[in-house]
């Protein structure tokens, strides 16, 4: 279960063997069932969590009761929602298992221990929220410069192992469409 926490950590930054090992001691495991929550909107959100085997959604759900999805998180990501664990504030968003899933969890104690601790972690943290806040711009971008048929393309070149994980309702969610506008896009796709 640690084994691909400990890859994730040496992808991302210099660590010695000793700093991930005092690194990941700070970790505990959890096992969270499908369709139950890491985190409902209103509360805080007291950990962040790495995903060693399952599916999440982190979504918001809007005045009219759609929910918009943020993001998914599969093996080898992180999940949390940073505002409310970084500013210990009630979260907007729901963090919801897709599938029966696994994770080690850190509190927001521990992390800034582990900061203290292990100075390496900083530029981990840096280049992680550094390959969010990109991901999030290029989103971004994408959501107002193309069309839905362009995004849910992307979608599924980008992300083709989580594409065949989820259901129709749940890529439309992230795409900001109808399930049924979603259904006419995949028609006329696999026409041509």
């Amino acid at each position: 279960m640690t084994d691909l926490l400990k890859q994730n950590l040496t992808r991302h930054a210099a660590l010695t063997p000793e700093e991930i090992e005092q690194f990941h001691l700070l970790f505990e495991p959890r096992f969270v069932k499908k369709k139950s929550f890491f985190l409902r909107a209103g509360a805080v959100c007291d950990s962040e969590a790495f995903v060693v085997q399952g599916l999440f959604k982190v979504y918001h759900v809007d005045a009219h009761g759609f929910e918009q999805v943020l993001y998914f998180a599969m093996e080898d990501w992180w999940l949390t929602d940073i505002d409310s664990f970084v500013n210990q504030r009630p979260s907007e968003l729901f963090i919801e298992a897709l599938e029966d899933s696994e994770i080690l969890t850190i509190s927001k104690p521990s992390k800034d221990l582990a900061y203290q601790r292990i100075p390496a972690l900083n530029k981990l943290y840096r280049v992680m929220t550094e390959k969010t806040h990109v991901a999030l711009q290029r989103r971004m971008l994408a959501n107002l410069s193309k069309t839905a048929d362009q995004r849910y393309v992307d979608f599924i070149e980008k992300y083709p192992r989580l594409a065949q994980r989820l259901s129709n309702v749940q890529v439309a969610a992230y795409l900001g469409i109808s399930h049924e506008f979603l259904s006419k896009i995949r028609k006329k796709i696999s026409r041509h």
